[in-house]
């Protein structure tokens, strides 16, 4: 829900962006590996900061996804701590890399992955969400 409401307010995304956020949740807690897949929370002063979920894409490949920090964490390092500890997750878990989809509007979230190594793939214009976006996939070798 806290996703869906971040990026209708600060992109005006509709409620299918909302759904995909649902979908990814509800996969994860109806069948994930607690050996190889994990998802934390981060806190601030005991309230909710962010979140991001380290998931299968193979044997061989994690997938980062749903990074999220609020507006009031911004700027204090929080989304940067929950990349890396995914990262270091993922690396741990004996994954050899480890890929993310993200939207080229979200330009703070692509400033955090560039800083941990990610580098840009690709990049595709689609229509989600009730706008026009630029997609993009991007890797890091663990």
């Amino acid at each position: 829900m806290a996703h869906g409401e971040r990026y209708a307010d600060e992109f005006g995304w509709d409620t299918t962006f909302e759904a995909l956020v649902a979908r990814i949740v509800a996969d994860y807690g109806a069948a994930h590996d607690p050996v190889r897949e994990a998802a934390w929370v981060a806190e601030l002063d005991g309230v909710r900061a962010g979140c991001v979920f380290c998931v299968a894409g193979d044997e061989t490949t994690a997938k980062l996804r749903i990074l999220l920090v609020t507006p009031a964490a911004r700027g204090r390092g929080v989304g940067a701590a929950l990349v890396r500890t995914c990262v270091e997750f993922a690396r741990n878990s004996g994954y050899r890399g480890m890929t993310l989809w993200t939207n080229d509007v979200l330009s703070s979230a692509r400033r955090i992955y560039e800083a941990a190594g990610f580098e840009l793939v690709d990049s595709e214009p689609h229509h989600s969400f009730g706008h026009d976006l630029v997609g993009q996939h991007w890797s890091l070798l663990l």
